[in-house]
């Protein structure tokens, strides 16, 4: 599934891809998707797009003089297990492409898809993110660590870390394979309590003697949790590409399973959480492993689309 990085990737793609091109007309819904209608019509527009954890929000933004007057529209986009953006010809629209943005004549008439095969992914009108999700581990790490150390005494941190770490209302942006490079960097048991793991932070202080660059470096060579839920997925940022499925292309894919040390490497653990997600590990899965173990491979598909928390 899309995590954090996947979806800012597919932001940015949506910026490059639409940068100059003007959209005209209605927008085009599958008749198979279950999502609603976007009531949008306008002679000329254009497209922007922006992302927030585990959301993408589009902006359609009629042009001056464009027919029928009328203000922008947003959209907020949840990728479920395999939703993307494509930029496609008008004849050629690849499969399962459940909403399409034309361009406007003159010129080849274009599409901007959203593409999902599994059919999980949502959209929802007027621009608002998800109400609950907490501040993004990409953008607004200061507020992100805040609202988690702040929050330490709700009982989701009485559950694994493993577990906490896909609760978005704290960990939004974090998922499946993230989750694992990061425990696996820190060699933290992923079944360990998440409280215990977490309230060392709350102490945890820079000498005020240090100067900046001083902190800036202790930082660098020795992060803690919460840094590097927000230094790893800049990690995949900094890959590019649009995303590490393999529907990104080979070269984006080879790319993001050479960065992996952890998530379906040879030679790691294996366990099913509680909500039957796979952690991958080594060492001591922690005091909270589950009794019947679910210990071996799992099917390539997982590793290529990972079943991360939505």
């Amino acid at each position: 599934m899309p995590e954090g990085p996947e979806l800012h990737l597919a932001s940015r793609f949506v910026n490059e891809a639409c940068r100059g091109l003007v959209f005209g007309g209605c927008v085009e819904k599958s008749p198979i998707s279950r999502n609603p209608e976007v009531p949008f019509e306008s002679s000329a527009y254009c497209i922007s797009s922006s992302a927030r954890g585990k959301e993408l929000r589009l902006t359609l933004s009629p042009l001056p003089g464009a027919q029928p007057p009328r203000g922008p529209l947003a959209l907020v986009f949840r990728f479920g297990m395999s939703g993307s953006f494509q930029l496609a010809a008008q004849d050629a629209l690849p499969a399962h492409a459940h909403l399409r943005f034309y361009t406007a004549p003159p010129g080849p008439r274009l599409a901007l898809c959203f593409v999902d095969i599994r059919r999980f992914g949502r959209w929802d009108l007027g621009g608002e993110w998800q109400p609950g999700r907490g501040p993004c581990v990409l953008l607004e790490y200061e507020r992100f660590r805040e609202n988690v150390l702040r929050n330490l005494a709700d009982k989701v941190f009485d559950q694994p870390i493993c577990e906490a770490l896909l609760d978005q209302r704290f960990f939004n942006g974090i998922g499946n394979y993230l989750r694992a490079e990061i425990l696996y960097r820190l060699r933290i048991p992923p079944f360990e309590k998440a409280r215990k793991v977490l309230e060392a932070l709350q102490q945890r202080r820079p000498s005020p003697e240090l100067t900046l660059s001083q902190k800036i470096r202790a930082k660098l060579r020795n992060p803690d949790l919460l840094e590097l839920c927000h230094s790893v997925p800049k990690e995949v940022v900094q890959l590019g590409g649009k995303g590490y499925g393999p529907e990104s292309g080979e070269e984006d894919f080879a790319a993001f399973r050479a960065w992996l040390r952890c998530y379906g490497m040879p030679g790691m653990s294996s366990l099913r959480d509680r909500r039957g997600r796979t952690i991958w590990f080594q060492g001591d899965p922690g005091p909270l492993a589950p009794k019947v173990s679910c210990r071996g491979q799992v099917p390539q598909e997982e590793i290529q689309g990972s079943t991360a928390g939505a």
